[in-house]
Formats: structure tokens, C-alpha cells, sequence
């Protein structure tokens, strides 16, 4: 929905240099907004489709991780008549907390953004905007998902299988986990049938891949959610990531804005989603409702660490859930009320569909 129409090519006269704004997906809530962005000298990406090659898919991701940043670059949003200036960093990107004058409405608002100084060929400044979650007063809780091993296998454990897997598939033609489409709809949808319950996708996933991931989502029917990935250069995404401190970071910001949310955490076994999310149980004992954690690592040693995990989880009232995939985690979730009893079996149904396409998982 969104992914296109994230990438305006903003020209400023004079100069010969093409200035794409990039908006992220952002989030808040009736009285304060959150928005992130980048600006990059980059005459655009092409759009990738089923029918891409190898080659072609392997040349988009390189063109993504080595386009050019602007630092110092002046961007405003303006929000219900109120503007705000900054800068860009040096890495390219500028972020906003807005204040807004009235309360922000529920659903996606839109914010409009600008540079300031660009013109475009009618001589008025370039414009465009980014989308902000606000959740609807009915959401009775959030979801906080991971993506890599979570929602799509990436083996991210494997820096470069996962390179490999990047270069020779596009967002047309990666597959997500069995049933996973189906029980994010089903914990979006929550028992009532249309409380929109928030997700978010937390990701150590570059910046980069924003648009690829956004339109992977909308391709595969997940609901649309903000993504909070990690700023890293093309010298940096194959290199060991400071994992932890990035998702907890991301975590904590998120649940800032929603006080009085509990929230369903989503990962797997594979690097350190039960860890980061124990420790969010530890500082949030009471926002968090359950946590499940998609098994993807067999070795008997992990599981012993889980298993202690489990143990110190559940003393704070909360539960840790090790499922072996989605139709056990959405059993599960209805027998807590997380979701409607009837959406079992379009969980069930949408593993049985990706059963006939994909390998097992």
C-alpha cells in the first residue's frame, strides 16, 4: 500500500543531484507522533517482479545497500498546520516526535514532509508524506514481531546463506512461515473480530531492505504494521550486529507509547529473541501478555536454555510458548482469548496452502 508511494525523487535545481526522501512507516498515539526517515542522492530503484533473475535480484539489493546518504540534508513535517524542522544525520536519516494540536484519530495519519529549498518542474516545492499508526481506541493489546526466522526464513544465523537468500529472491518471490499471514490477521483482528490490535516488526535487518519488506507483507496479505530496523551501512550488514541493544531499544520505544497496552511478543529460538524478550519481561513485568517463540534451533543445549527461560518467564506470571509452528501458537492463542476460536482453521488452511509451496519449515 505504502511501498511505492514511500519513494519520491525530490530534484533540487541546479545541482543535477536526484534527492529521494525515503518516509518510513511510523507510529503514536493521540498526542505524540514518531516518524523516521532517510534522504539519498539516488536516481531511484527499480521495481523488482516475480519474473526478475538471479542477476537482477542480486544487482537490486546491492544498488539498496550502496546508495548514496545526504547528511545535513533540511527536512520539515508539518502535522495539522504545526511544522517541525531538522537535519539529516550522517548516516542520511531524520526522525520526528510530533506534538500534535488536537488529538490524532485512529488509523493511518498522514504527515506531510518536505525539503525545504526543492522544487519541482511546476516550480512548487516537492512534497510528500508518511504514513503514521495511531491504534484504534477497541486494540486491547499490541504485537511486537521479529521477521528473520520469524515471519520469513532468512538463516540469519548464516551471514551468508542469508546474503545468498537476499540476492536470489525478491519480495515477489519469498514465502512466509506456514500459517503465519493467517495468525497475524487472526491476533490483528484479536477475539472481538475487528479490535486492530497494532503490529509491529522489529528487525535487525538493515534500513535498506524497508521496501522490499513492506511490499513482501502486502504481496503475502500480513497486516501492515510500523518497521523498526537497524541503520548500518554496506560495510556493516554482514558484520556481528549489536542485536540485542537495538531490539531492546526498539522494544522500549515502542511500549513508551502504549502505557496501558499489554503486548504479545513474537521471535524464534534461532539467535536471541527469548533472551531480549525475557528482558523486557523483567523491566515490563506487567506489559507483556505471552510470548511465542518459534522453534528453529534443534541443539540440546539451546533447548536446556529455553527451558530456564520458560521457568524464570512464567514466575512473573507470564508465559513463554516454544511452538513448532503457527497452528500450535494460534491454539494456543485462542484458549487465552488472544483470538477468535474461529480463526483456527484459516490458520489451519493458510499452513495447509503454503504446505503445497514451500519446503518444510
Amino acid at each position: 500500500m505504502f511501498a511505492s508511494a514511500a519513494l519520491r525523487r525530490l530534484r533540487a535545481p541546479g545541482t543535477g543531484r536526484s534527492l529521494m526522501a525515503l518516509p518510513y512507516l511510523g507510529f503514536g498515539n493521540a498526542g505524540k507522533l514518531w516518524i523516521k526517515g532517510r534522504v539519498l542522492d539516488e536516481p531511484g530503484f527499480r521495481e523488482q517482479t516475480s519474473e526478475d533473475s538471479r542477476w537482477r535480484n542480486m544487482l537490486a539489493l546491492y544498488q539498496r545497500l550502496d546508495s548514496d546518504e545526504v547528511e545535513g540534508a533540511r527536512v520539515r513535517a508539518t502535522f495539522q498546520g504545526q511544522s517541525v524542522d531538522t537535519v539529516t544525520d550522517s548516516g542520511g536519516y531524520f526522525s520526528f516526535e510530533l506534538t500534535p494540536a488536537a488529538s490524532a484519530g485512529p488509523g493511518w495519519q498522514a504527515v506531510e514532509l518536505e525539503l525545504p529549498g526543492t522544487r519541482g518542474a511546476d516550480g512548487q516545492p516537492m512534497r510528500t508524506s508518511a504514513e503514521v499508526l495511531v491504534p484504534p481506541p477497541t486494540a486491547r493489546f499490541g504485537i511486537i514481531s521479529d521477521i528473520d526466522d520469524t515471519v520469513l526464513w532468512t538463516n540469519v544465523t548464516n551471514k551468508l546463506n542469508m546474503a545468498l537468500m537476499l540476492a536470489r529472491s525478491n519480495a515477489h518471490t519469498r514465502k512466509p512461515f506456514k500459517g503465519v499471514a493467517a495468525f497475524y490477521r487472526a491476533l490483528n483482528r484479536g477475539a472481538g473480530g475487528d479490535e486492530g490490535n497494532p503490529v509491529f516488526y522489529v528487525s535487525s535487518s538493515p534500513w535498506h531492505l524497508f521496501g522490499p519488506l513492506v511490499e513482501f507483507m502486502r504481496l503475502q496479505g500480513l497486516p501492515l504494521g510500523p518497521l523498526l530496523l537497524r541503520e548500518l551501512g554496506v560495510r556493516d550488514v554482514f558484520r556481528p550486529a549489536r542485536h540485542t541493544s537495538h531490539k531492546l531499544d526498539k522494544i522500549e520505544l515502542i511500549m513508551s507509547y502504549y502505557p496501558k497496552l499489554q503486548f504479545v511478543l513474537i521471535g524464534d529460538s534461532g539467535e536471541r529473541d527469548p533472551e531480549i524478550y525475557a528482558e523486557v519481561v523483567r523491566r515490563h513485568p506487567q506489559s507483556v501478555r505471552v510470548i511465542y517463540i518459534r522453534n528453529v534451533n534443534p541443539d540440546p543445549s539451546r533447548i536446556e536454555a529455553l527451558d530456564r527461560l520458560i521457568e524464570e518467564v512464567s514466575a512473573t506470571g507470564t508465559q513463554l510458548i516454544l511452538a513448532p509452528d503457527s497452528v500450535f501458537a494460534a491454539a494456543h492463542a485462542a484458549a487465552e482469548g488472544l483470538i477468535h476460536v474461529d480463526q483456527l482453521a484459516a490458520v489451519r488452511s493458510d499452513k495447509k496452502e503454503d504446505d503445497r509451496s514451500l519446503p518444510a519449515a
